[in-house]
């Protein structure tokens, strides 16, 4: 969600996406992000800090993580690199609700909480997600 996000509001920022283990692309994810800024994400396919590194070798001036073991991960990656590495702690929706809606009430509240935080951190970023 974050990338697709940032991707949105600053589209001259280049933006990858990587996580500490290889998983599934999220359902919920795919839908709020389709509800909110009506960005489809059903094709991205999960990388790992790994794979983005022998892809592309960690090139990056910032990396934002969103949870304490990737942003352990991205000091341990960047410990003889010049980037920055920003911690946004951010709650994982995955298990929060029972029903479908609390699921996808959960996600939007991540979602919005990230376009808070991008707005804080890049300025000019336009409202609403809108580019």
């Amino acid at each position: 969600m974050a990338a697709a996000l940032l991707q949105q509001m600053i589209p001259n920022m280049y933006v990858r996406s990587a996580g500490v283990r290889k998983g599934e692309l999220d359902p919920f994810s795919v839908s709020v992000v389709k509800d909110e800024i009506g960005q489809d994400i059903s094709k991205h396919k999960p990388t790992t800090f790994e794979e983005l590194e022998d892809w592309e070798g960690l090139n990056f001036d910032l990396i934002i993580t969103l949870s304490p073991e990737a942003h352990h991960k991205a000091l341990e990656l960047t410990r003889t690199n010049a980037a920055d590495v920003e911690y946004w702690p951010t709650p994982d929706p995955v298990d929060m609700g029972d029903t479908r809606e609390q699921r996808l009430d959960a996600y939007r509240a991540v979602f919005n909480a990230l376009m808070k935080r991008i707005r804080q951190r890049f300025g000019n970023a336009p409202k609403g997600g809108q580019a």
